[in-house]
């Protein structure tokens, strides 16, 4: 497959298969062949890059051989999206779409975020299989704001469990603007993606988690965890940000004090230290490639998919998408769920994590913002992905519009339709090969041997189904399958009497009729002109 006139591999060939898969070159999982290559590359003394090189047998195996299991599975289709170049082409169809759209404002309550660009566009997507596609201004650093809440609550779950967090931040959509100053009826924040929610999410992180640690230690810590959660991809911290922040903050600290009163911190909390460490948080620095592993950590259960690191627990992932789904998207949340169907959270800096559980997960970044706070082009890009994709929470259920699976190979999807009209003639389940007709199927289509449904129908003695398929399909009556049998065939090896008495006086009925057709065209063939006519002619 990749080698040349020589017989040698093509290593440029090798890669550049291995990129259609959705692999990259810096995959931490293909780091020990990158080394040997780069290291023969240098022994070799060429020009160039390590692509240009080849390889003979032995070579190139001792170079693949510690990753050959990850190459193995990307070059037999076993990672979650299959068709991988046919799904970028879908997202930068979506990406372009979105491009054009201009609404919104870009975020201005602090100079650093007035400064963006409203033209920047980013979209970056890892799968739970590693497999990346990145578009636009996807390297362009960013502060991740709220977008970073579900990784501390994420945090705070895998160290402390669902319980104790719970007993300080409930688990309810609030109903309320994101930075409301309201409590529950138990005096607690409503939940872990409002700001105040939020604030003791970071109390809890700062005072219970690791309590010997100092402040300046507790966020090395965390940012250690920030990273491990993104494969080791960019993450800063923008000090410009967070004195910005800390200086725009009077609703925030109203929201602190105010919780201090009703004593939702752990004890001996200092709320000025709380506040700094909650600013801090926000004002970390990140791009689309990072968000887009942390996403695609979260949909692959706590397991960074490029690194293969758990690094936070099943149990916590769930409770964490289940909060993202209910209350991820500000006030918009409802609604989002209602026609996208995703955990997503959005952050005021442009950002957008999407998770699609099991899948992937997505970050988009367009700075410019809708009236709750949400990227424009973000929400837009979601609706699209899921107009066409059935990656919406309910978008499986049973006799639901198709829409396409990016999980299954177009051969695959077709081969399960044939075996569910199959399975309904052989079942005798005429309501479902009702449903398959007029979905618009063919109904005479076969499987691999040449049976058609009509072929089961008979062998089964499902006269209904027989009656059907011909009647109201006008499927073809003598199809034969690899062994030259016709349904009729089956119904006489089975003993359907009845079955093959319809088929019998069917086929006798259409070959008269086809027989009085073909007589009739042979009279008109060979019928002599007319005087009229051969004026005509003439």
């Amino acid at each position: 497959m990749f080698k040349d006139a020589d017989g040698k591999v093509a290593v440029g060939k090798f890669l550049s298969a291995l990129s259609a898969t959705g692999l990259r070159k810096s995959d931490p999982r293909l780091k020990e062949m990158m080394t040997k290559l780069r290291a023969i590359h240098k022994e070799m003394r060429d020009m160039g890059s390590p692509d240009s090189i080849t390889l003979d047998r032995d070579s190139f195996k001792k170079v693949i051989k510690e990753n050959i299991v990850l190459i193995s599975r990307a070059f037999r289709n076993h990672f979650v999206i299959q068709d991988f170049p046919d799904f970028v082409k879908c997202i930068e169809d979506f990406y372009w779409k979105c491009k054009v759209n201009t609404g919104g404002k870009v975020a201005s309550y602090i100079p650093q975020l007035a400064k963006y660009n409203p033209d920047y566009w980013g979209v970056s997507i890892c799968t739970v299989d590693g497999q990346r596609c990145s578009i636009g201004d996807t390297e362009i650093p960013f502060t991740i704001q709220s977008s970073g809440k579900p990784m501390n609550y994420a945090i705070a779950l895998s160290e402390l469990g669902s319980d104790i967090v719970h007993q300080y931040v409930g688990q309810e959509p609030s109903g309320r603007m994101f930075n409301e100053l309201v409590l529950d009826y138990n005096k607690k924040p409503h939940n872990p993606m409002v700001n105040a929610g939020a604030i003791v999410v970071c109390s809890l992180l700062l005072y219970i988690v690791e309590p010997e640690m100092r402040v300046s230690e507790k966020f090395d810590w965390i940012c250690q965890y920030y990273k491990a959660m993104a494969g080791g991809e960019y993450l800063g911290f923008n000090n410009a940000t967070f004195l910005s922040e800390r200086e725009a903050a009077d609703r925030n600290y109203s929201i602190g004090f105010y919780m201090k009163e009703n004593k939702c911190y752990p004890e001996k909390a200092n709320l000025k230290d709380i506040m700094d460490f909650y600013f801090q948080m926000c004002s970390l620095e990140v791009n689309c490639e990072t968000v887009g592993i942390m996403a695609a950590t979260l949909a692959n259960g706590g397991i960074c998919p490029i690194t293969g690191q758990q690094v936070i627990d099943t149990h916590s992932v769930r409770d964490v998408l289940s909060l993202m789904h209910s209350c991820g998207m500000y006030d918009y949340s409802g609604q989002f769920a209602f026609k996208v169907g995703l955990p997503a959270k959005s952050g005021v800096s442009g950002t957008t994590m999407v998770v699609v559980p099991n899948v992937m997960g997505i970050c988009l970044w367009s700075p410019p913002l809708d009236s709750y706070g949400n990227s424009v082009r973000g929400v837009q890009f979601c609706e699209e992905l899921v107009r066409v994709f059935n990656f919406h929470h309910y978008d499986n259920l049973r006799h639901t519009t198709q829409k396409r699976d990016p999980r299954r190979q177009k051969y695959e999807t077709k081969g399960l339709k044939i075996v569910g009209l199959l399975f309904s003639a052989a079942s005798g389940d005429v309501t479902a090969m009702r449903r398959h007709y007029l979905s618009g199927m063919d109904m005479g289509q076969s499987d691999y041997d040449g049976r058609t449904a009509l072929h089961l129908a008979a062998a089964e003695g499902h006269i209904e189904c027989v009656e059907f398929l011909l009647k109201v399909c006008g499927v073809d009556y003598k199809p034969q399958d690899r062994w030259g049998h016709t349904p009729l065939d089956e119904a006489h090896a089975f003993g359907h009497a009845d079955v093959a008495e319809f088929l019998e006086k069917w086929e006798s009925m259409h070959d008269q009729d086809l027989h009085s057709k073909g007589e009739k065209d042979r009279s008109l063939l060979f019928k002599k002109p007319n005087p009229i006519d051969k004026k005509v002619f003439d």
